[in-house]
């Protein structure tokens, strides 16, 4: 697999809980692809994966496509996000992509679908992202 900024990076919290891994990227076009686990306990009463989990993956996804493609320089903090649901998500692995449209800036805009194991499209989303840099969020 190439290499990325993911690789000396420590994932957050929310990201374990998410399942979160990588699997591909190509920093240069600024696309990103990455595994979740689709836990039982994210499901609502009807056995399937509750929209916000997805939200929250989707999230995850765009975030480090914008990492990745600025090598480790950027982090984001989502000013919008807008999300369709386009099928129920059954626990099990999930794949996110997520590729940045645009980098701004100040602002990126970046698109991302979830898909299931057997190549159901779950959910899409896009979203305008503040820039922020990496050397003043971690006191670098």
């Amino acid at each position: 697999m190439v290499k990325t900024a993911l690789d000396n990076f420590k994932r957050p919290p929310c990201a374990e809980l998410l399942g979160w891994r990588l699997l591909d990227a190509r920093p240069e076009d600024g696309w990103i692809k990455l595994g979740f686990e689709g836990r039982p306990e994210f499901c609502n009463p009807a056995g399937f994966i509750q929209g916000g989990m997805l939200s929250a993956m989707l999230d995850d996804t765009m975030g480090p496509a914008v990492l990745v493609m600025s090598e480790g320089r950027l982090y984001t903090t989502t000013i919008s996000m807008t999300v369709n649901f386009l099928a129920p998500a059954k626990p099990g692995p999930i794949v996110g992509e997520a590729k940045v449209t645009q980098l701004g800036k100040t602002i990126a805009f970046v698109e991302a679908k979830l898909v299931a194991e057997d190549g159901t499209v779950l959910a899409t989303a896009s979203a305008s992202e503040r820039l922020l840099e990496a050397a003043r969020v971690v006191g670098k």
